[in-house]
């Protein structure tokens, strides 16, 4: 498994035929400034956790112009309108041909503005891929910790975690760290929703100081530079 990181939460997973595309927040991405163009190069899927514009980003341009497969809540489907979809929603599973999208909880929020208003896009999502003969990866979208994240670790048992860690709108360095500590075996563990804007923490030091003793199962990859798990 190959994974690159943009910024933020955006993150690109390729393995066997598939070229995922995970919360392409690319253009308006201030640590980011090379477009969606080469993020998407054969793209196969693009997956949504939820519809704040700092995760729905690029996703209509790249759907349209790749003709990817749009995997995300049944709400978020019916408002990009693409027909190429793969929807679904809490505790379901979806087979998207060579891999597989388990959906699972995340505490948060899911809508877009448009003009004044604000529209809910149903829940937001954690997202588990599965693969044969790869790690089993759990993007978990913008979420605080839950004790349940103990189930979805007995029933799915990720390898890889990618873990918001930037405080105010998603768990801060602390309690990250106590939720992979806790709930999870993580052999890998990826932060990210940090360092993009100055009202989140800036970098992952604090969360690697309170991963303590597991600090060494923490990834810190250099944006848009491919990294094999």
């Amino acid at each position: 498994m190959k994974l690159t990181w943009y910024g933020h939460s955006a993150f690109r997973v390729e393995f066997g035929e598939a070229r995922i595309l995970i919360d392409p927040f690319l253009t308006d991405n201030p640590t980011w400034d090379g477009g969606w163009e080469g993020p998407a190069e054969g793209c196969t899927h693009v997956l949504l956790t939820h519809g704040h514009g700092d995760h729905l980003g690029d996703a209509a341009a790249i759907l349209e112009a790749t003709g990817a497969q749009l995997v995300a809540s049944f709400e978020i489907y019916a408002h990009l309108g693409v027909e190429n979809a793969n929807p679904g929603n809490h505790g379901g599973t979806v087979d998207c041909g060579g891999f597989t999208t388990s959906f699972v909880n995340a505490v948060h929020s899911s809508s877009v503005q448009v003009g004044n208003q604000i529209i809910y896009l149903g829940n937001p999502l954690g997202l588990i891929l599965k693969a044969p003969g790869e790690p089993t990866l759990y993007h978990m979208g913008d979420t605080d910790i839950f004790g349940d994240m103990a189930l979805i670790n007995e029933i799915h048992e990720p390898d890889i975690g990618i873990v918001p860690i930037g405080d105010r709108f998603t768990m801060g360095a602390k309690s990250a760290a106590m939720a992979c500590k806790r709930f999870f075996n993580f052999r890998t563990i990826v932060p990210c929703h940090y360092g993009t804007f100055p009202i989140i923490d800036p970098d992952a030091e604090a969360f690697k100081a309170e991963m303590g003793a597991d600090a060494s199962k923490v990834l810190v990859p250099r944006r848009g530079e491919a990294v094999e798990l």
